[in-house]
């Protein structure tokens, strides 16, 4: 198929059109920015475009001539015009017209476990609002590619903002890191089976109007979670628990830093455990990896030379 991924060149989006390449796909991957895309230049058949995909008349140039269009643009934070509404919500509303005007088949969307539009934070109510949208059944006479919708846990891998950032944190606190929520529960997935997710369905029919729950194979909670980065990056590590009250005041301090390593709104999204109620992955015959299969490929410190 020809396939334009939009967020094609991030941390998901990398891994992404690395597979859809493997399978013999044609893949365009529009970007503002051809530096952030680099390292698919060696993909033969990957096409690399300097666009902005939140104009419509952009976005209807680049699906022209596409099976199916795959949509993994998202934020955790917004900053400046990026807005949760404007990036999640009015982004997916642009997307769905422009394939139904090119006549696509096929469209793929990255939400989130937990999305819902009466979601304690606004980034999960931006995801739920966004689904809603896709969801809507459109006029008659108009042409509606099929949607499948994909709802993660949290993502980890090589270069991921996940166990990278908390490996991070603990460098910087000398091992101290006060964590908010420590008792949320996550099922880690590997960025590698979620890619792999997009891929399956893509060719599968029966996967058309479905939505996929991916999660790995454990469940644990954030506190958890920062233990075990620690101890593969072989780091310190001792935690604070903080309290709700405190720790939404950490969310409204870190939020006005730059970058935003924390925000209130992150806090909020805290609130819900980010775990499957449905096994996505073996819907799509895919046995997901173990967190300790990978975390030691990327975060534990290189072995001292040998001396012998």
């Amino acid at each position: 198929m020809n396939v334009c991924v939009l967020g094609g060149s991030g941390f998901v989006g990398t891994e992404l059109v690395t597979q859809l390449v493997y399978a013999g796909h044609w893949v365009r991957v529009p970007t503002r920015n051809l530096a952030h895309a680099e390292r698919l230049r060696v993909l033969d058949t990957a096409e690399l475009r300097l666009a902005n995909v939140h104009e419509p008349r952009v976005l209807s140039q680049l699906f022209g001539d596409c099976d199916a269009v795959i949509n993994l643009i998202g934020i955790l934070n917004p900053h400046g015009q990026a807005t949760f509404e404007a990036v999640h919500t009015t982004l997916a509303a642009k997307v769905m017209a422009a394939a139904r005007g090119a006549g696509v088949r096929r469209v793929l969307h990255m939400s989130a476990l937990g999305a819902d539009e009466r979601a304690p934070s606004r980034y999960l109510r931006s995801k739920g609002a966004a689904e809603a949208l896709l969801r809507a059944v459109p006029h008659p006479e108009s042409a509606h590619p099929a949607v499948t919708i994909f709802r993660p846990s949290v993502i980890f891998g090589a270069g991921d903002s996940l166990t990278n950032r908390f490996a991070a944190l603990l460098r910087l606190g000398g091992g101290w890191l006060p964590l908010a929520r420590p008792a949320a529960r996550f099922a880690p997935i590997s960025v590698l089976d979620v890619a792999a997710a997009f891929v399956r369905a893509l060719g599968e029919h029966g996967s058309f109007g479905a939505t996929y729950e991916l999660c790995g194979p454990e469940v644990m909670t954030l506190e958890e979670l920062v233990r075990l980065t620690a101890r593969v990056a072989q780091l310190p590590c001792h935690i604070v628990r903080l309290p709700d009250v405190l720790a939404r005041i950490q969310g409204l301090v870190m939020g006005m830093l730059p970058g935003k390593p924390f925000s209130l709104d992150n806090f909020r999204s805290l609130t819900r455990d980010c775990v499957c109620r449905e096994a996505g992955c073996a819907a799509l015959g895919i046995t997901p990896r173990p967190l300790l299969a990978e975390l030691p490929l990327y975060l534990a410190p290189p072995a001292a030379p040998s001396l012998a």
